[in-house]
């Protein structure tokens, strides 16, 4: 079978609005030593690629500028010294760029192969979210046996992932989230309590379940006010993860709890890392978590599709932030 020459994908004619999202074509990536080219038949949308498309989150160095931080597809083609996939075979994968797009170049230890029973449309919601909860959560043992977890935007990608991986290892997990509908789905994906941030205080509502000690474990991908009172939510030694800031990135902070309380404040992303690390998530989350997608304990949330030549509303809605999952990009 013999590949197109040339291909659709989106660029970000200039920084900007939703609006700047554009259909184009491009030449058809060649993949390169270890690598793979994915006929992509579904592309996840994240908030990365919104801070992209407005010109506050470059693609690192050598990556495609083509937004797109997962895909899911059939391989088509692979690079030199390529020995672990084979043409034809079905994978997702987590890339630094290009997965707005008919086809992607993928390294091959950040491929993973798609569960059995899974379309190409919930594959792709898998890399991005399942990559960042589980290295920053569980790879290392950072949410220790026993303890419990706070999640912020708990209707989000990240949010939905974060319950159901918690839940299934058998800790408390408690969200905050800014609708009832939201807050029952929470509740239905398995936490324990689900508190409507718009109604009530988080930190009160925290204090009162765990009786006063607060939650072992936070992660914050709203930032601004909530980051003082993350401080009085948190457990004596108690980590909080910072992974976006929907609220802004810059407060002004009273580090005295964290002193008094052994605080940990951290943060974290994902594009930027090497290979090399990434890949070691890869291997993790095929040995622990692929069993519990193929055997239904875990699947992600998925709100809305959107054909890729429509990824401006795709962004539209993310920035909305009216939706509960993931949003997807289909392709033919």
């Amino acid at each position: 079978m013999s590949l197109a020459v040339d291909m659709q994908c989106i660029e970000i004619s200039t920084p900007g609005a939703a609006s700047v999202l554009t259909p184009v074509r491009r030449a058809m990536p060649q993949p390169g030593d270890n690598e793979v080219l994915i006929r992509v038949g579904a592309a996840g949308v994240n908030r990365p690629d919104v801070l992209q498309r407005q010109g506050l989150y470059p693609p690192p160095a050598g990556a495609s500028d083509i937004p797109g931080l997962e895909v899911a597809g059939e391989i088509v083609s692979v690079g030199n010294r390529e020995v672990r996939w084979q043409v034809g075979q079905r994978v997702c994968a987590l890339l630094s760029g290009g997965g707005y797009a008919e086809y992607a170049v993928a390294h091959e230890d950040l491929c993973l192969p798609i569960p059995a029973a899974y379309t190409a449309i919930q594959a792709a919601a898998l890399p991005e979210t399942f990559f960042t909860v589980w290295s920053n959560l569980f790879l290392h043992n950072t949410l220790k046996p026993g303890e419990a977890l706070l999640v912020h935007g708990g209707s989000s990608g990240i949010g939905t992932t974060a319950i159901q991986m918690a839940n299934s290892l058998d800790h408390r997990v408690f969200v905050t989230a800014g609708s009832e509908e939201k807050c029952q789905l929470c509740l239905q994906l398995g936490a324990e309590a689900a508190i409507n941030y718009r109604q009530q205080d988080f930190v009160q509502e925290v204090k009162t379940l765990t009786d006063g000690r607060g939650v072992d474990v936070i992660l914050d991908i709203v930032g601004g006010a909530y980051v003082q009172r993350n401080l009085k939510a948190a457990a004596f030694r108690g980590r909080i993860i910072s992974l976006a800031f929907l609220q802004g990135s810059k407060v002004e902070l009273d580090l005295m709890p964290v002193m008094l309380k052994q605080l940990v404040l951290t943060g974290s992303t994902l594009r930027a890392r090497p290979v090399e690390e990434k890949a070691s998530i890869a291997r993790s989350l095929l040995d622990k978590v692929w069993p519990l997608l193929d055997n239904g304990i875990l699947a992600p949330v998925i709100n809305t599709t959107f054909p890729l030549t429509r990824a401006a509303d795709a962004h539209r809605l993310m920035e909305s932030s009216a939706h509960i999952g993931k949003i997807v990009l289909t392709l033919n």
